[in-house]
């Protein structure tokens, strides 16, 4: 057997591979290790940032002045923020911290937004020269409140109180020592000021914010998160609400979860029988805003421990007294109110969680009166009259020769009002309120939705009574709407993306999509009747514009 011996230059050229093939392999491996770790980094806080005008995404800081001060705010995860969240109701025992130097933005974990050429459809909505008219100079007189200072106290009032103005430097200190309540240590500085005394302030004869105020996000941001120090049930109405007191001594609106959100109300149910939902309240709310009006107050929802932020806390009797452990393990309780109070219509936990809706309280009546107006397009509330405008077709020709309708913005305020109603489809709309510091030359307030978006397979067309009647509309709340039906600027997808900035969207969409369905659909029966009442009048239009010239599309006839 012959054996044969490689050269030494064959073996050299065999080793010079071997190292050369295992030098390629362990450079492409940390080739790939550093690509996997390239794309699994998440963004840290101090890059993460969010937008302070025109975007209600949920944000905090760790102080008023720095809240104001900055305007942008880092965030968290957004699905972990939203975990948080809701462990803390589900678990009752669990207290509510929130790290104050750490700030926090709660949105929903959701599906890509809308989009127009690069742009979210609602940023473009709001950037949009409808939303951005001129406005005139507001003049003192047209604040609903205003801090005095030091040198208007000298010039009014008592011996005492120049005195005591001139030693005070214009600082408030709460002489309340109730426990778990902050110190007060307000000043003529907004910048120490909380967000909903921030928001009371900024109320004006035109609306009851400024859509571009960056306190608007920090006052929603505070509903969704401040401690609940006390929860007692809200007189008047007809259904249960409840009275929500925080620690810097802001309130909000409490109405709790009655059904499941893609439920529909029952065909035989009468309009004044209907349930009130949360979320109709914070979907009202999102549309108000998106239609331009900015009436409503601020709403959000929030996801709340029954047992640990009402039972536990309630100095009411008879709120405490309902509460029960269902069949199922739930806390439960119904309060006390006209119409579904009882233990046959509870509100549930689950077993302790809940969803509510919270809104921003408006300021107290003793300092801000608000006058409350009796809609001429009420219902009857009876199950067999009809109101007189349902039976004569030239109802609105005595409206339009009655003060406060017969002169100013009020007609049109009223139809406004209609067309937002409509959309929704609230049908119990019997009221409505202004702030008499204003007199008649203001807007309404578009209080209590919580019967809109009950059903949206059927419309109801009689709400549109007053545009069908009176034949008016203001020429910006018509070009808004037109630009609202445009495949650019859908009213459901700049709808379905608002309402992914509230933290319930996190649990599940707010308004189900038939509901947004159906906003289409309505905005498209609006400018139908629209359309008819421009076929027979010639004095259609309320020019709000005039003096404002400007090309807009789809610009009325």
């Amino acid at each position: 057997m012959i054996r044969l011996n490689p050269g030494r230059s064959t073996r050299s050229i065999y080793l010079v591979l071997a190292c050369l093939s295992l030098t390629l392999h362990l450079l492409l491996g940390f080739f790939c290790l550093s690509v996997l770790q390239t794309a699994c980094v998440l963004p840290t806080s101090s890059t993460s940032t969010i937008k302070r005008t025109d975007n209600l995404s949920i944000s905090h800081s760790s102080s008023s002045s720095a809240a104001s001060s900055s305007h942008k705010l880092p965030t968290i995860p957004q699905e972990e923020e939203n975990h948080e969240v809701i462990a803390k109701a589900r678990h009752p025992k669990e207290k509510d911290s929130v790290n104050d130097a750490t700030e926090k933005k709660l949105t929903a974990p959701g599906k890509g937004v809308q989009k127009v050429k690069g742009r979210s459809k609602l940023e473009a909505l709001f950037k949009h020269p409808l939303y951005n008219l001129p406005r005139p100079e507001l003049q003192e007189v047209d604040w609903l409140l205003r801090v005095k200072t030091n040198e208007h106290a000298k010039d009014s009032g008592s011996k005492e109180e120049r005195e005591e103005a001139i030693n005070s430097d214009s600082e408030w200190e709460s002489s309340s020592q109730e426990e778990g309540y902050d110190k007060v240590n307000w000043t003529n500085d907004v910048e120490t000021h909380p967000p909903w005394l921030r928001f009371h302030l900024g109320i004006s004869r035109w609306e009851l914010y400024n859509r571009k105020d960056p306190n608007l996000a920090q006052l929603t941001h505070y509903l969704a998160t401040q401690p609940i120090l006390g929860a007692v049930q809200k007189t008047g109405g007809t259904q249960l609400k409840l009275l929500i007191s925080f620690p810097n001594y802001g309130q909000a609106l409490l109405k709790p979860m009655k059904q499941a959100r893609d439920a529909e109300t029952d065909v035989n149910l009468f309009y004044f029988s209907d349930f009130e939902r949360h979320n109709a309240e914070i979907s009202a709310f999102h549309l108000d805003r998106v239609l331009g009006f900015n009436r409503i107050p601020p709403v959000v929802g929030r996801l709340i421990n029954v047992t640990a932020e009402i039972r536990e806390i309630t100095t009411e009797n008879r709120l405490s007294r309902t509460f029960f452990t269902s069949p199922a393990g739930n806390i439960c309780f119904y309060g006390q109110c006209e119409y579904y109070c009882s233990s046959e219509h509870p509100v549930c936990g689950q077993p302790h969680a809940l969803e509510v809706s919270l809104a921003a309280m408006l300021p107290d009546l003793t300092i801000a009166p608000r006058r409350s107006w009796r809609s001429p397009w009420r219902r009857a509330y009876s199950r067999k009259k009809l109101a007189k405008w349902e039976k004569d077709p030239a109802y609105c020709d005595t409206v339009k020769q009655t003060p406060p309708y017969s002169h100013g913005t009020r007609l049109v305020d009223l139809i406004d009002m209609a067309i937002l109603d409509f959309l929704t489809s609230n049908m119990d709309r019997h009221h409505y309120e202004t702030f008499e510091e204003f007199g008649n030359e203001t807007f309404l307030l578009h209080l209590d939705n919580g019967r809109a978006f009950g059903r949206h397979s059927q419309d109801e067309p009689s709400i549109l009574a007053p545009l069908k009647q009176c034949c008016r509309i203001r020429r910006s709340t018509l070009l808004r709407l037109r630009l609202l039906s445009l495949a650019s600027f859908r009213l459901s997808d700049v709808m379905r993306e608002s309402l992914l900035q509230d933290p319930l969207a996190g649990v599940a969409p707010l308004l189900s999509e038939a509901h947004l369905s159906a906003l289409d659909r309505r905005l498209a029966a609006v400018l139908q009747v629209v359309q008819s009442c421009q076929e027979q009048h010639t004095d259609l239009i309320y020019n709000d514009l005039e003096g404002y010239e400007h090309e807009y599309d789809q610009q009325p006839d």
